[in-house]
C-alpha cells in the first residue's frame, strides 16, 4: 500500500508515494479528511460529523451531504493507496479512518514532541530532547491551515500555536543554559515571528544580544518591543522590562551563571504576582458589593405589607474585615 503523507502546517498537502492524492478538492471532503486525521485515536459519530459540516442544513439533507463526501473520500484514498480494506472504518453510527493505518502526519509528530518533553524543564533538556523540539518545531511551517476560518479549525489552530511558543521557550531555555547564544536568538526570533508583543520573549532576545556581545541589538530589541506593545496593545513595557534596558544603558547588565540560575524568568513572575494582586482586589470589592446588595434587599423586604406571603431573609454570613490587598 502507498505511503500516506498529510501536512496541515501551513498550506493543506495530502500525498501517496509523494504524489498528490487527486479527488480531495471538494472543500468539504478536505475538511472531513482533516477532522478525520485530527482525531485519528477516536470515532467520531455521524450525527457530530454531519452537525459540524452542515450545521445550516436540515438533519436529513447534513446526513445526505456527508454520505456523499464519505464516498468522494473513500473513492480518492482507495485510487491513490488501492488497500486490501477500505481505510475509512464506518457503521450505522460511527466513522473513523482505519487507527492502524501506517501514516505520517505533521500534527501528530509536533503533539508527541510536545508530550514527551511537557514537564521537562528547558534548562534541562538532554540533548536528545531538544533535538526532538527542533524537529517539532521544524515541522510548523505556518499556522494551522491557513486560509480556513471554519470555528473549529480557528480553536485548533490557536491551540497549536500556543504549543509551538511553549516549545519555542523551552529551546530559547536550553539554548541560554548551554551557551548557544546564538542559537536562542534564532529561536527567540521565530517566536516574535509568530507573535510580535510577547513581552517576555523581546526580555529573553535582550538578554540574550547582551550575552552575546552585542549590547547595541539589545538596545534595538527594546525599542522594537516598545514599538510593537504600542501598536498591537497600546501600552507601555512592563516595570521589569524597562528595569532591564535600563540595566543596559548603563552597562551594568551582568550575564547570569548557567548553573546557579534558577529555571524561571523573574520578570514574568513578577508580572503574574501583579495580575494576582488585581485579581485578589477584585475579589474583594466584588464580596463587599454583594453584602451591600444583601443588606439591600433585606431593608426592601422588611418594608413589605403585612398580608404578603412572608419569604425567608438571606442571611449575610459573618466574615473577616476585607483588608487591603498586599499587592494593590
Amino acid at each position: 500500500m502507498a505511503a500516506l503523507h498529510f501536512s496541515l502546517f501551513g498550506r493543506f498537502r495530502c500525498e501517496a508515494d509523494g504524489r498528490e492524492i487527486t479527488g480531495l478538492e471538494a472543500r468539504k471532503v478536505q475538511e472531513l479528511l482533516i477532522h478525520l486525521l485530527l482525531h485519528r485515536q477516536h470515532p467520531t459519530t455521524r450525527e457530530a460529523l454531519a452537525t459540524l459540516l452542515w450545521g445550516e442544513r436540515n438533519d436529513a439533507q447534513a446526513r445526505k451531504y456527508l454520505r456523499q463526501a464519505l464516498w468522494q473520500l473513500q473513492r480518492a484514498l482507495d485510487a491513490a493507496c488501492h488497500p486490501l480494506t477500505p481505510l475509512l472504518r464506518t457503521d450505522a453510527d460511527w466513522i473513523e479512518l482505519d487507527p492502524a493505518l501506517p501514516l505520517w502526519l505533521d500534527v501528530e509528530q509536533f503533539e508527541h514532541a510536545y508530550t514527551t518533553t511537557q514537564r521537562v524543564d528547558g534548562s534541562a533538556l538532554s540533548e536528545a530532547q531538544a533535538e526532538l523540539l527542533c524537529q517539532a518545531v521544524a515541522l510548523y511551517q505556518g499556522d494551522l491551515l491557513e486560509g480556513w476560518y471554519q470555528d473549529w479549525c480557528i480553536a485548533a489552530r490557536e491551540r497549536f500555536q500556543q504549543v509551538y511558543l511553549a516549545m519555542l521557550d523551552k529551546l530559547i531555555a536550553f539554548a541560554e543554559h548551554s551557551g548557544d547564544h546564538a542559537l536562542g536568538i534564532h529561536y527567540g526570533e521565530l517566536s516574535l515571528r509568530c507573535d510580535p508583543a510577547r513581552e517576555r520573549t523581546h526580555r529573553r532576545l535582550m538578554r540574550l544580544h547582551c550575552m552575546a556581545g552585542n549590547r547595541t541589538a539589545a538596545l534595538r530589541q527594546y525599542e522594537s518591543c516598545v514599538e510593537l506593545l504600542h501598536r498591537e496593545l497600546s501600552v507601555e513595557p512592563a516595570k521589569s522590562t524597562q528595569l532591564l534596558y535600563a540595566q543596559i544603558c548603563r552597562d551594568q547588565f551582568a550575564a547570569p551563571d548557567p548553573i546557579a540560575t534558577p529555571a524561571v524568568d523573574l520578570g514574568e513572575l513578577a508580572e503574574v504576582l501583579a495580575r494576582l494582586g488585581q485579581m485578589q482586589t477584585t475579589l474583594l470589592q466584588t464580596i463587599q458589593q454583594v453584602q451591600r446588595d444583601i443588606a439591600r434587599v433585606e431593608r426592601l423586604l422588611l418594608h413589605c405589607t403585612a398580608d404578603a406571603v412572608p419569604l425567608p431573609l438571606v442571611k449575610t454570613p459573618i466574615t473577616p474585615k476585607a483588608q487591603r490587598s498586599p499587592f494593590a
